[in-house]
């Protein structure tokens, strides 16, 4: 952990151990009062057969922003480009479940997933080293994906330009007339070992130098911003510190 930080994080842990203590005093009081009132002819309340979550109590349901809403961005993108087949490289995985509800869906992963579900495929493959032929794939996604690879944060091998051998990659095997929908973290580019990288808008462009930006979402930080922004400002998103970029890329026919 960078040491700048290191203060900060004990802080939280203390924090974090106060309030655990508190939540644990309640549920033993909600437990007592619980198993008081219960008829035992239903079920038998057992202090061992307790499962406690003590971190749910919140005003509102909360989630992560980046992966609620990228997923929902890219399912609207499958169903309006209504591809025939659609090849995902190591996005969410319910991603993939879910949307193989409607099309058929091919997921790979160089960690396979042992996923069975009607219309979906999972396999192996290796994103900086794709086996798939050059122009061949007409629907292609990679979320949240690219910004991990050469890191070793999942076991793979380091490699500081394992994300532009990615990117290289997805640019290849991409057909022409095809639809590739890409999500890496954007805003202040910054390299943040071992976890991601964030990266600039440009620098994403400039990547995928082949391929046409048919449209790019943004998702900030900030619930007070909404959810989907469609093509904001380039400096509103360059100002991110931790925003989501979803770019929507095309090869143009020759």
């Amino acid at each position: 952990m960078p040491f700048a930080r290191y203060g900060m994080h004990l802080h939280n842990n203390q924090v974090k151990r106060k309030t655990r203590k508190a939540d644990t005093e309640t549920f033993k009081k909600q437990f007592a009062a619980f198993s008081s009132a219960s008829d035992p002819a239903r079920f038998s309340v057992r202090w061992e057969d307790c499962f406690p979550i003590l971190d749910e109590k919140t005003v509102e349901t909360n989630f992560d922003r980046h992966y609620i809403y990228h997923t929902a961005w890219a399912a609207r993108c499958l169903a309006e480009t209504k591809p025939g087949k659609h090849i995902d490289i190591s996005s969410k995985l319910y991603f993939a479940a879910l949307c193989s509800a409607f099309v058929p869906f091919e997921f790979y992963d160089f960690r396979p997933a042992n996923l069975q579900l009607g219309n979906l495929a999972c396999k192996s493959a290796d994103l900086t080293k794709l086996h798939f032929e050059t122009n061949s794939i007409y629907s292609l996604s990679c979320m949240h994906t690219v910004e991990h690879i050469g890191l070793g944060r999942y076991g793979d091998e380091l490699d500081p330009s394992g994300d532009l051998k990615a990117m290289a990659e997805l640019q290849r095997v991409l057909a022409p007339g095809g639809n590739l929908f890409f999500v890496v973290p954007v805003g202040k580019p910054k390299l943040m070992f071992n976890a991601h990288r964030i990266y600039a808008h440009q620098q994403i462009v400039s990547y995928f130098n082949e391929l046409k930006l048919v449209k790019f979402t943004l998702i900030t930080e900030n619930f007070a911003d909404g959810g989907l922004l469609d093509n904001p400002p380039l400096e509103f998103t360059n100002a991110q510190d931790y925003g989501c970029g979803c770019f929507w890329f095309t090869k143009e026919k020759a």
